[in-house]
This record gives structure tokens, C-alpha cells and sequence, in this order.
């Protein structure tokens, strides 16, 4: 009998390398994906790794009618919510967007869930609801929610909420929230990995894009923020380590023996890296030589952050395992990839 587990955002960066995980693990993925924030290239990547295309459920997640049509034809095991819009920059600028879809997405799955009596949900959240830290710049999932500095943070900010409130309404349904830190890297065979559409708002794909050409040269967003060498630090894991905390959490959920859970955990590796320490660690291993230039600090952004992840390491039974330098060389494989591809 097959296991569905359905994957919002299932042909983007970090839901396409989850269903790698679950096929890998037994299950059943069937993906939601509008494509608004995807390329289709991803479909082909899939087939090559899997040897075959999972199925694929063209729609909105927002859209209440196609969504009930989809739980009535599968009755799924559990759901991975995904879906949503991302950019930290682009929220400041448009955050109505992001209010509407982000939130309205998890409603309607969350509202689903109860009609058709489907128990298990693992939500991506965000280490953007933990703010600006005002100590440790460590933090654990006890630490305080400050305000999130930006409309993005506010999103999972209040997604979490929703489904802390809804847990205790329904304490029959099995939810974790993960807060992802900054995932990075690409799968080991180079046939999917980050995509973004248009110019790239996260570091490493700007990284690549520069040393290959596509970008005339990397901006450093600010070089006066209190850290060891006044660039930001994040915390940044691989998202193969990230795609199978997401399997560890649904096993978690579906075995659950009280039959009512809830929790949040940290996925990150624990430890913090700058950006001119990932650049130079990207030149090191690569033998590329990027060109960057320091700018202003952007609006929405953070000095200092990384993960206590000690509680996701005892509960689900899961750390990290790849290395910064692992996903610096297998996200240039993958650019180089792609970027053979398109010249052929």
C-alpha cells in the first residue's frame, strides 16, 4: 500500500531535494506546485535521480477547490507544507504578497486537514522569527521570538502561531514546525539543486552566478555589523541534511504513540559562518576568484545567527552531516550543470 505524503512546493530548492528523501525512504510523494517560484528544469532532474517523475499536481495551494479535489482522491499518511514565497528583500518591498500567499496557503492546507481527518503536518518555518537576537547570538527553540525584521519573518512568525492555536482547538492532529536556518548546496548528482528565477536573493546562488559569469560581481551586503569580521553570519546547512530532518519529523509524527503531538525544532548545523568566510572558502575550493564589492546593509537583514540544534539532534534522532565545504562544491557542480545545459 503506498505511503502519499503530499509536498507543497514540491518542485522547489529545498520541497524537490525532500522528495528525493522520501522516495529514498519508502513514501509515496505527490507534489503540489503552481510554479510561480519554480523552474520546470527540476522535473527533469527527478526523473534522472529517481529513474522516474513522481506526480505532479499543477495548482495554487490558495485555491480551496482544487486543493479539496486532490484530498479526496489521496489519503495521505502526512503533509509537508512548503509553499510559499521566500525573498526577505522582495517581503519589505511587497509584503501584502507574502501576507496573502504565505499565510492563506497554510490555512486552507490546515482547514483540509480537519475535513478530510489527515493527522500529520511538518510546517517550514523560519530561524526569521527569532529576530535580532538580543544575546546569544546561538539560539535555541526556547530563546524569545522577537519581532522579525522583515515581512517574510513575520510569516512563519505568525504560520506558527496558527498552528500552535489550531493544535490546541484540534489536539487530535500531530504538527512540528522546523525552523530552518539558511539552507544551501545541491544534490550530489548535480541534476537539481537552487534556482532561482530571475536575479538570485540568496548568497550562495549570487556566489555561483558571479564566478561563472552570469553576474558581473557579488555584493556584500554591509561590512560595519557587529561581527567578527563585520559581514553577517548564518548558519548554513546543506539541504540534503535539511530534506531528511523532514523525513525524521514525519516518521516522527506518523509513530507517534500519544496520538497528539506538537513541537518545534532548529535545523541548522550549530555553527556560524560569515560571508567573507564563505567566499573565501568558496575561492579555496573551487579555485575560483569572485568579484565582490562591499555595499550597503539591506533592509530586513540580521548581524549575527546561528542554531542550537541540540533539541532536534536528541528527539528526532537527526544532526547535520555535510560540511560547509560539501555544499560550496556540490551548488558550483550544479551551477556548472546548469549552465553546460543551456550552452548546449
Amino acid at each position: 500500500m503506498s505511503k502519499y505524503v503530499l509536498v507543497t512546493g514540491g518542485a522547489g530548492y529545498i520541497g524537490s531535494h525532500t522528495v528525493v528523501a522520501l522516495v529514498e525512504n519508502g513514501y509515496t510523494p505527490i507534489i503540489l506546485d503552481d510554479f510561480r517560484n519554480a523552474n520546470r528544469i527540476v522535473l527533469d532532474g527527478l526523473t534522472k535521480i529517481l529513474g522516474f517523475l513522481p506526480e505532479i499536481i499543477e495548482v495554487d495551494v490558495c485555491d480551496d477547490k482544487a486543493l479539496r479535489a486532490i484530498f479526496q482522491k489521496y489519503s495521505f499518511e502526512g503533509i509537508i507544507h512548503f509553499a510559499a514565497y521566500k525573498a526577505v528583500g522582495e517581503s519589505v518591498q511587497n509584503p501584502l504578497k507574502y501576507y496573502q500567499n504565505n499565510l492563506s496557503g497554510l490555512i486552507n492546507i490546515l482547514n483540509k486537514m480537519l475535513e478530510f481527518g489527515i493527522k500529520n503536518l511538518v510546517f517550514s518555518s523560519s530561524c526569521t522569527v527569532y529576530g535580532e537576537p538580543k544575546e546569544l547570538k546561538e539560539v535555541s527553540e526556547d530563546s524569545p521570538k522577537n519581532l522579525p525584521s522583515s515581512p517574510y519573518g513575520y510569516t512563519k512568525w505568525i504560520g506558527e502561531q496558527i498552528m500552535e492555536d489550531t493544535f490546541l482547538a484540534h489536539p487530535e492532529l500531530c504538527l512540528i514546525n522546523l525552523r530552518y536556518f539558511n539552507p544551501v548546496g545541491a544534490h550530489k548528482s548535480s541534476f537539481i539543486g537552487e534556482f532561482p528565477l530571475g536575479k538570485p536573493s540568496n548568497l550562495l546562488p549570487f556566489v555561483t552566478q558571479t564566478a561563472v559569469g552570469k553576474q558581473d560581481f557579488l555584493t556584500v551586503f554591509g561590512n560595519d555589523y557587529p561581527t567578527r569580521d563585520g559581514t553577517c553570519i548564518r548558519d548554513y546547512i546543506h539541504v540534503m541534511d535539511l530534506a531528511k530532518a523532514h523525513i525524521k519529523s514525519l516518521y516522527k509524527l506518523i509513530n507517534n504513540e500519544d496520538k497528539s503531538y506538537y513541537d518545534t525544532f532548529n535545523i541548522g548545523t550549530g555553527k556560524g559562518t560569515s560571508v567573507l568566510e564563505l567566499i573565501k572558502c568558496f575561492e579555496n575550493v573551487t579555485e575560483n576568484k569572485l568579484n565582490f564589492k562591499i555595499g550597503d546593509r539591506r533592509e530586513g537583514d540580521v548581524a549575527e545567527c546561528f542554531a542550537d540544534v541540540s533539541k532536534a539532534n536528541k528527539i528526532l534522532n537527526w544532526k547535520s552531516e555535510l560540511s560547509i565545504k560539501d555544499s560550496l562544491l556540490s551548488s558550483w557542480n550544479w551551477e556548472k550543470n546548469i549552465n553546460n545545459e543551456k550552452l548546449q
